[in-house]
């Protein structure tokens, strides 16, 4: 007689073995509606999952995170019914879901086109109409081979015959169409009820160069058509917001295929680069921080004693020299280990932190490379903290503190917390790794904060607490992390004097708050629409005389303004007024501080603001002080 326990702690009673569905049937008819899947003792379960002895469950609905991955899974099965359906001959790959959507890998002579996707999506709707009840069959391993083979659905055969010897092999079955999955599934396909597809790509069987060639479509899906069409509205204001395109109409950057995944940026966007270095170097300053510089180019010996060059060796830059081989910096904690192992340390000298604007270069998959976000040269803001055990929490306690002050600075107030536990392949002991994750746990909840577990998402040296943003169209971007690392330092060598003068190895912080300078301020670009805030924007003000009689005190103004820190030019070009003031505001300059006759005898300026505001006239002191308090308040609102 199976006892079932709900979360809420209830418990019911059953004669004989029951379903999932049946469990929700029994709390109520509305629940039996939306029951998607379940959790039964921990696993996710279909709802035809049968529970024979006592045991936990709680049952999945749209409204759970879950059952919306359970919905985007299923609907990548309806894609890929609906594609077989209509292009006969056509073999399924892999169907994953991805962040937002899914996608299903095709092995078809037939190049997918916008026309395929609509006809594509209203078989797929017509196959929601029909509320196939989807089943799920355990089969042996000889017995799938043989029905995919039967099939002709050679790659199905290739992922169960490399399928570890102890997995259960389970299909799903809906209609006539099934498919290879470990599930589990919606109860039918009447319970798919938002879905778009987005787009064709191109993609390779296993990602590798060198096997065939797919088509691959995107898709999403949600619990209901409202949050669809919420995603939807998102991803085109997203595609608004593209910093691509924005820094093409600002000048800020570009990119050429002579210089795959580099940035050649333009005085604009490196003046908002130079101003967030400063900004950030100061914030060090403040926080304890000493700044070094560390080589581009090292030996290969340094990267095998860290232990990259075993992890990371396919995305390194390598070059031969003098009979040896060397790296391109792709991260810099080792080089700082070489510059905190000069001269024997005391205990007294923790913690020691060394902070870096360190640039590195990653041999990233060139169909991965995007503007700015995703490059191969690059610049993080990286620093690492020395210090004992004992300073941990402390240590981390400075640091949130600290990325708290930076993101609020640049606008952004909703932080998520995640700490990354152990993955599978790792260094260091397993009772290293129990302090350091436990440490890391303690210091978030010393600041009251509410955070999540990751398990396995650690780096493979220890630990992390990563920090995500929420931007204002409400995408999550991860940027900041701070790591414990317990194994680094003895691989090279590190050492400290404690107290009672034994030779102890320091802990070593990884940490970086915007991550990279070329991504963060590719988050920016798009955050703000190119919309920067006056203390970011390249150009500040920009001073506009209505006739050449002006442009004397015009000049006058903005030397001014430029000798009081700011950056200010002139529009001295003998062009309509207006059309100046136009020319400023699409190029997004925060004043535009117009002279006319009135305001060269008065010695003051009219000030407009964006998008037309009309802000008064000022004397020159009056803008200086509007624009030093804009300056201090940064990005707050």
């Amino acid at each position: 007689m199976p006892v079932v326990q709900l979360p809420d702690g209830s418990e019911r009673k059953f004669e004989q073995p029951v379903s999932v569905a049946d469990v929700a049937a029994d709390i109520g008819p509305g629940l039996a509606k939306a029951a998607l899947a379940g959790v039964v003792d921990g696993r996710e379960v279909d709802t035809s999952f049968v529970i024979e002895g006592d045991a936990t469950l709680s049952i999945i609905t749209e409204r759970d995170s879950a059952g919306v991955e359970i919905l985007r899974h299923s609907t990548a099965h309806l894609l890929a019914q609906a594609v077989q359906q209509l292009f006969p001959g056509t073999q399924v790959t892999i169907g994953p879901t991805v962040e937002d959507g899914f996608y299903y890998d095709f092995a078809t002579g037939h190049n997918f086109t916008p026309e395929d996707l609509e006809r594509i999506e209203t078989r797929m709707q017509e196959i929601v109409g029909d509320d196939l009840p989807v089943e799920r069959i355990v089969c042996s391993r000889e017995h799938a081979v043989e029905l995919f083979r039967n099939m002709g659905e050679q790659f199905k055969v290739q992922i169960i015959e490399e399928l570890p010897a102890e997995e259960e092999i389970s299909i799903y079955k809906q209609g006539e169409w099934m498919d290879l999955c470990r599930g589990p599934h919606v109860p039918s396909t009447g319970r798919i009820k938002a879905f778009k597809l987005t787009k064709v790509a191109g993609a390779y069987w296993r990602g590798d160069a060198n096997n065939q060639m797919l088509q691959r479509i995107y898709g999403t899906a949600w619990g209901n058509k409202k949050e669809l069409k919420a995603y939807l509205n998102r991803i085109a204001e997203a595609e608004k917001r593209d910093h691509r395109k924005i820094a093409k109409k600002l000048n800020l950057f570009h990119t050429q295929e002579e210089a795959p995944g580099m940035v050649f940026w333009h005085p604009p966007g490196w003046t908002i680069y130079q101003v967030i270095e400063g900004y950030m170097r100061r914030q060090q300053l403040k926080y304890g921080y000493q700044e070094i510089k560390t080589p581009q180019v090292v030996d290969i010996s340094l990267w095998q004693q860290s232990g990259h060059a075993d992890k990371f060796a396919s995305g390194m830059f390598t070059l031969d020299a003098d009979d040896r081989q060397f790296a391109v910096k792709p991260m810099n904690c080792p080089c700082h280990v070489q510059v905190f192992n000069q001269g024997l340390k005391s205990y007294r000298d923790l913690p020691q932190r060394l902070a870096e604007f360190g640039s590195c270069h990653r041999n990233e998959p060139s169909g991965s490379l995007h503007g700015i976000m995703r490059v191969r040269g690059f610049t993080q803001d990286d620093a690492h903290i020395f210090c004992t055990e004992e300073q941990i929490q402390s240590e981390v306690a400075a640091f949130i503190d600290m990325l708290h002050e930076v993101y609020a600075d640049f606008g952004f107030t909703e932080v998520i917390y995640r700490l990354s536990t152990r993955p599978a392949e790792r260094v260091g002991t397993e009772s290293d790794w129990d302090r350091a994750e436990a440490a890391l746990g303690e210091a978030l909840d010393a600041k009251n904060l509410d955070w999540e577990i990751l398990p396995g998402e650690g780096a493979f040296y220890g630990p992390k607490i990563e920090f995500s943003l929420k931007d204002c169209i409400g995408r999550v971007w991860q940027l900041g992390t701070i790591q414990v690392d317990f194994s680094m330092p003895g691989r090279l060598n590190a050492q400290y004097v404690a107290e009672d003068g034994s030779r102890q190895v320091p802990v070593m912080l990884h940490r970086a708050v915007l991550g990279s300078f070329e991504r963060f301020i590719g988050i920016l670009i798009e955050h703000y629409e190119g919309e920067f805030p006056l203390w970011l924007a390249p150009q500040q003000a920009i001073v506009a005389p209505i006739t050449d009689k002006q442009a004397g005190y015009a000049q006058q103004v903005a030397d001014e303004l430029v000798a009081a820190g700011f950056r200010v030019a002139t529009a001295l070009r003998n062009e309509k007024i207006g059309f100046k003031i136009r020319e400023h505001e699409l190029a997004k300059v925060p004043l535009v501080l117009v002279v006319g006759d009135k305001e060269l005898a008065s010695a003051t300026v009219s000030v407009r603001g964006r998008h037309g505001a009309d802000m008064g006239s000022m004397d020159i002191a009056g803008v200086t002080e509007l624009m030093s308090d804009w300056v201090v308040k940064k990005g707050r609102p």
